[in-house]
């Protein structure tokens, strides 16, 4: 049975909320595990360094901590950029609460991580956004389709009733160019056909991709590879998640040769993500692929609407490639993000890999959770 005094660290030590002790100088005297946790980092490592080493705020240094250590007042700090000791970002909330009767403790601080809060709002925000522009889709597809139909077949009679075979040349224009509208619209909608699902690696998806590009694109863009093999298999389409693949891939290495770039480099890289958050569900397993390139990267004000139909930064592309490759994940219960800058753009693709949540459909394979 835990003494009186113990009992104040055995309710830290179990806690879920990060909890941080700081010397007025600002150095470190006790984390709790949530904190370790959250924090990337070990008490042993870091007891009595300044916090500084531990981590930073990008856009205000240490200023909220210092103010609380000079002042005595506490101060509570919204979606903050905290800057880890290895080069990771987090965004949290903290409050810093001076303790005053302590003399070698003198700042609590409690610390709330916010990134799963706002990637569960923002990956809402883009489903809901992809199924109303796919609803869009489909009903514009409806109503340019059914005169598309009529035109067509109307040219076809005008071609069969024409006296001269010269002018069956017009006619032919009108029936190849309602094709290509329709092709369009079809390509618009994405895959028409139920998934064809099958056990199968991530990597046999990108070896493959990797081959496509390299018979497509030759020696213009060196291709790269950084794989996890420790990935299991899921159940997935394995023509539709290579089309997705592809698209994304294709895309950056356009972008690549357009913009002159000598050195110019495409890397396919496989991780795996644990206790992931994809929506407003939690899986136990995600597949994170990501296509990094070093090209020009993509303005700011298209980076939110690069996954719509007819969005393109280049001026002879359809905008379709991104958004079909958006619906094939969509299909897995996946999803696509971009983040990019200047010299480096990624393309992340995540892909739950619980058996049990693939597809919501029952597997008879014999994996188990």
């Amino acid at each position: 049975m835990n003494t009186a005094p113990e009992l104040p660290r055995h309710l830290l030590e179990n806690l879920t909320t990060a909890v941080m002790l700081l010397e007025q100088n600002l150095r470190l005297v006790y984390m709790n595990p949530a904190a370790e946790m959250l924090l990337a980092a070990s008490l042993t490592r870091f007891r009595q360094q300044p916090v500084s080493l531990l981590f930073q705020e990008p856009d205000s240094g240490l200023d909220t901590l210092n103010q609380a250590a000079t002042s005595g007042h506490p101060y509570t700090k919204r979606e903050a950029l905290l800057q880890l000791h290895n080069g990771e970002n987090i965004t949290v909330d903290y409050t810093i609460s001076p303790i005053a009767e302590l003399s070698n403790t003198q700042l609590i601080m409690e610390v709330f991580p916010r990134d799963r809060q706002l990637r569960i709002s923002r990956e809402e925000e883009l489903v809901n956004k992809q199924e109303t522009v796919r609803a869009l889709v489909r009903g514009m597809a409806h109503e340019i389709k059914n005169p598309l139909g009529g035109i067509r077949g109307a040219a076809q009679l005008l071609e069969r009733a024409l006296p001269n075979e010269d002018l069956k040349d017009y006619t032919q224009v009108i029936i190849d160019e309602a094709d290509r509208l329709r092709n369009l619209v079809d390509r618009m909608l994405g895959p028409n056909h139920l998934p064809s699902m099958e056990m199968l690696n991530i990597h046999e998806v990108l070896e493959r991709v990797y081959t496509l590009a390299q018979a497509e694109f030759g020696d213009q863009i060196r291709l790269l590879r950084d794989y996890d093999p420790s990935l299991p298999e899921f159940l997935g389409d394995k023509e539709q998640l290579i089309q997705a693949v592809l698209n994304v891939v294709r895309n950056s290495m356009q972008a690549l040769i357009e913009s002159g770039q000598s050195n110019g480099r495409i890397t396919l890289q496989s991780r795996a993500k644990r206790q992931f958050t994809l929506g407003a569900e939690r899986h136990r397993l995600v597949c994170q692929v990501k296509v990094i390139d070093n090209g020009p990267g993509i303005p700011e004000t298209m980076l939110e609407n690069i996954f719509y139909p007819m969005v393109s930064g280049r001026a002879e592309g359809t905008g379709l490639g991104l958004t079909i490759a958006q619906a094939a994940l969509q299909k897995h219960q996946g999803l696509i993000e971009c983040k990019s800058r200047p010299g480096h753009t990624e393309f992340i693709l995540l892909l739950p890999l619980d058996p049990c949540n693939s597809l919501d459909e029952p597997s008879d394979t014999g994996v188990t959770p």
